[in-house]
């Protein structure tokens, strides 16, 4: 763990020297702020943008779901952002490290990291998708064009098949009769070729053994962008975090030309205005927020840890967060341009076209890609995206795992071999995605995808809008951000910090809880015991809070439970600037060089009470004054 703010400087300067740049060579830094922005770009823009939020504005009854979407983003989804990155950047800490500032919550970074190891084993298994039709899409007809396949049924009729101008002439108790029963190729060959789906989620099948080598390979490209940390994904971030917008644009230009697209958008714009009423609307619109922004999965925490301390945080997370929505909103003219021209040319309502979940993007999209002249090189570059927006996501989830690892362990041993650390993590990673590359795996991946990252993240954000608000407190926390930026929080962000979000998010866990519904994925229904082990994947990320705090409150000192709390809650004393040269106001040094030499051999122990080293440095109090007890040493 490193020393007390002011005690060992981190930049190289030797003792009692002020340094003179403001950066971590321990640690390491952004090369420049550029990689930062990108760097969140891509991790909040992620494959959620595009089959997650079109498939959401699809259920919760199209132009209907911006309304709680934008209400979520503007008093819950930008003022957590701007919470997270000047929290992670102003202590240089990964998401375990920074809660020095209230040693109890410390299980909200467990819990953090729980939520990350979810989803990164899952998240990978989407891009090990992605490239697996990458790959296939190297071929002159794309293998989902046509219905004269070995694993077709009689029930398929493509949009391109000899058929179609026939199909009209039918009677109209025909045509439905045949439109209800009909499959897409590109659906056959997702569910009865890719997934060789089994029926029923126990019963797990064989390994797809396609799948499992496209997730190592996914996992390689993971590892060796993340070689050397955020200095080596910081340059890869300058292509993966740009070149997807490219791609969209070119698909939206085609989306919008084609026949019934204007309808697919009207679906998409027009409010359904009763299900505004259902609160299953508002805990969708506050799940995506808080899964596309990344809040509360720990990784802007991780992030924002590398800038410099002098950055500019706020006006980054206002960019970032209006980027990433705006993304998710021009994905789904995408999506729906496709889905009203499939809808039109099929002679059925909009709302019979689509899958549920991420089958909307490898059937909804490549269906729509065997329109586009020269079709096989518009799907590698579409499927070429998918990866980079997938990537973009994968590489902060890693890094996050790591960072907290090597930050927790934080002797220098660990740091010279913080590479060995990323491997192993991705190892690990691997290995517990080839459960999900079975022909059972897409209901596992949706399990997860439902109960694993959904509420579990919105409890861990109020929680920890509470511990920086009311138990470290509001004032010192204000004073923070005008030390490192320049200027306090602005009103609106400190009415929301204090009250407004911590209520919305409350009040949006009981209506969930309320009107809470199993998940099913198309006709099946998923079985009491699977849907227990969801709940049990919930509860494994937020039942670190309550284990850790019960922990944390037996090892402190005090002879009351009152006492044992406020010790438990109270900053610790090397909370802090990671930088000698930041130490300014209450976290200026208050020793004589004799303590400092002293400090700087022992070795800090982050589980020992602080009763060892409450004499070592000032002791930030709930008030925010300095107490300065140098008696023991």
């Amino acid at each position: 763990v490193d020393a007390p703010c002011g005690i060992s400087p981190q930049n190289g300067a030797v003792p009692g020297e002020r340094g003179k740049q403001d950066k971590s060579v321990k640690r390491g830094n952004w090369g420049n702020q550029i990689e930062f922005v990108l760097t969140s770009v891509g991790y909040a823009v992620g494959l959620g943008n595009v089959w997650r939020f079109p498939y959401l504005c699809y259920r919760n009854g199209g132009g209907a779901f911006m309304f709680p979407y934008f209400i979520m983003l503007v008093f819950c989804g930008i003022p957590l952002f701007f919470m997270e990155l000047s929290f992670g950047q102003f202590a240089s800490q990964g998401c375990l490290g920074v809660w020095r500032v209230s040693p109890m919550f410390k299980g909200v970074g467990y819990g953090m990291m729980v939520v990350s190891t979810y989803i990164g084993i899952y998240y990978n298994v989407v891009i090990c998708i992605a490239f697996y039709y990458f790959f296939v899409s190297m071929t002159r007809v794309l293998p989902w064009t046509y219905c004269s396949n070995a694993w077709n049924t009689p029930d398929c009729a493509g949009v391109l098949d000899g058929n179609l101008s026939s199909r009209a002439a039918l009677n109209l108790t025909h045509l439905l009769n045949t439109t209800q029963k009909r499959t897409s190729p590109s659906e056959e060959y997702w569910r009865r070729y890719v997934l060789d789906l089994s029926d029923d989620i126990g019963n797990l099948g064989e390994v797809r053994l396609p799948l499992l080598g496209c997730l190592g390979v996914s996992w390689v490209v993971v590892f060796l962008c993340l070689i050397k940390g955020v200095k080596s994904s910081g340059k890869v971030v300058y292509f993966t975090a740009t070149f997807p917008y490219v791609v969209l644009t070119i698909l939206f230009v085609r989306g919008i030309t084609l026949e019934g697209a204007l309808t697919g958008i009207m679906y998409y714009l027009t409010p359904q205005w009763d299900k505004i009423l259902d609160a299953k609307v508002w805990g969708d619109a506050a799940s995506q927020i808080f899964y596309s922004l990344g809040c509360a999965w720990g990784g802007l925490i991780t992030m924002a840890s590398y800038n410099k301390f002098h950055n500019n945080c706020y006006r980054d997370s206002i960019i970032i967060s209006i980027t990433n929505c705006a993304t998710s909103v021009y994905a789904g003219f995408v999506i729906f341009s496709i889905l009203g021209f499939m809808a039109n040319h099929l002679g059925v309502d909009i709302s019979k076209v689509a899958d549920h979940g991420p089958g909307l993007a490898f059937v909804a999209y490549p269906e729509a890609l065997t329109l586009l002249p020269i079709s096989p090189l518009w799907s590698i570059l579409f499927f070429f995206m998918l990866i980079l927006l997938g990537l973009g996501t994968q590489f902060c989830l890693l890094e996050t795992l790591v960072t907290a690892i090597v930050d927790e362990v934080g002797n220098e041993w660990i740091i010279r071999r913080k590479t060995f650390v990323t491997l192993g993590v991705a190892v690990v990673g691997f290995l517990l995605g080839v459960p999900l590359t079975t022909q059972a795996g897409i209901y596992w991946l949706l399990l997860m995808d439902n109960y694993a990252a959904s509420f579990s993240l919105v409890v861990i954000s109020c929680i920890m809008c509470v511990a920086i608000m009311y138990i470290y407190g509001h004032r010192n926390y204000f004073k923070d951000i005008e030390m490192m930026l320049g200027f306090p929080p602005p009103l609106f962000f400190q009415i929301c910090w204090r009250f407004i979000s911590p209520a919305i998010i409350f009040f949006i866990l009981v209506f969930t809880v309320i009107q809470y519904r199993p998940i099913s994925y198309n006709d099946y229904v998923y079985p009491t015991w699977a849907i227990s082990i969801g709940f049990l994947m919930a509860l494994s990320s937020v039942i670190c809070i309550p284990i850790y705090a019960i922990y944390k409150v037996c090892r402190s000192e005090g002879d009351t439970l009152l006492e044992r709390l406020k010790n438990a809650t109270k900053a610790s004393k090397d909370w802090g600037p990671a930088l000698a040269e930041h130490c300014s106001g209450r976290y200026a040094p208050a020793f004589s060089p004799s303590t400092e030499s002293h400090l700087e051999v022992q070795p800090l122990q982050p589980e020992k009470g602080q009763s060892e080293a409450a004499a070592a440095s000032p002791v930030q109090g709930s008030n925010g004054s300095a107490h300065s007890q140098d008696s023991r040493l």
